[in-house]
């Protein structure tokens, strides 16, 4: 080593040249570098939720977590498993060990747990997912003295402009609550009228739904047959009938129920200098380079 540096300090020609062949490959590699906002890394980590409907975080990890335990414990590639017992709610968390393949193991877990008949009764369906990494780049956020509605609307018109410009193709809306219809029922109107609780949900049920009707064969060709009766909104619930009388006269549900077309009551809320706001968030996906995609959306926020 020190033969080396001692010939290139004799000759300066060589020195110089070569210190001339680094600068200048270090400045073509420089646009093919890969530039990240935070380092890549797979996350190995598979999610299965439960919901379980009002129960206590007692009830929860005996009724679900134990069991979904039991059930992926003898899959092969577990390196652990992390449960959590909310109210309502059963998580299990699995990571994988390294090099096991994760769709493999999503499938085999799903038959482990779909085969799973000990769940209570009031167990809703659960849901299997791998967690992704996404690689977030940039937030924009949506914020103004306006009501809940039209601030869901704005960040909406945001998020959809951010996706129709070339060269983003991952855009996500948060800290908004999602749309929802509620009824609302009381006693005394269901006795004024002789119905019962489950009356009025199978009524809602089955008035609020699409349904294919077949095909009709005709000489210009087959005609398919669709009744959509999907109830989207406050007026469309408050149409559905619930029973029709000797006289010909429907009793409708807003007849009966106070229907409310607002949000989930949920504790999701978010403020931006002191205002209510929503937030878009921007990733970037396979190769796509971050510092691009954080200049086209602040040339969208500069001309919006």
């Amino acid at each position: 080593m020190n033969s080396i540096i001692e010939w290139f300090a004799r000759n300066r020609v060589a020195s110089n040249l070569l210190a001339a062949f680094i600068l200048l490959a270090g400045l073509l590699a420089i646009p093919k570098i890969k530039q990240e906002v935070f380092p890549e890394f797979d996350s190995n980590w598979v999610m299965i939720e439960v919901p379980y409907p009002g129960a206590a975080p007692e009830e929860v990890e005996k009724a679900i977590c134990t069991r979904v335990e039991q059930a992926v414990q003898g899959l092969g590639g577990v390196k652990q498993m992390v449960s959590t017992a909310g109210e309502g709610m059963g998580v299990v968390a699995i990571e994988l060990l390294p090099h096991t393949d994760g769709k493999k193991f999503l499938d085999e877990a799903k038959s482990k747990v779909g085969a799973i008949d000990t769940f209570p009764d009031e167990a809703e369906k659960h849901k299997i997912s791998e967690i992704i990494i996404r690689k977030q780049v940039i937030n924009v956020a949506v914020s103004g003295e306006v009501g809940e509605r039209a601030l869901k609307r704005a960040g909406q018109r945001v998020r959809d402009e951010l996706l129709a410009r070339r060269g983003i193709t991952q855009v996500e809306l948060v800290n908004v609550r999602p749309y929802e219809v509620s009824i609302e029922l009381r006693e005394e109107d269901l006795r004024r009228f002789n119905l019962s609780f489950d009356e009025v949900a199978a009524a809602v049920r089955e008035g609020s739904l699409n349904l294919p009707g077949g095909t009709l064969k005709t000489t210009g060709g087959d005609i398919l047959l669709r009744a959509e009766m999907q109830a989207y909104g406050q007026i469309d619930f408050e149409s559905l009938p619930l029973r029709t009388e000797p006289d010909g006269s429907r009793l409708t549900l807003g007849q009966v129920a106070r229907v409310v077309d607002g949000f989930a009551e949920v504790d999701a809320h978010a403020r931006f200098d002191g205002k209510p706001s929503a937030l878009v968030r921007v990733f970037r996906v396979g190769d796509q380079s971050a510092l691009e995609i954080s200049r086209l959306v602040k040339e969208y926020v500069a001309t919006a």
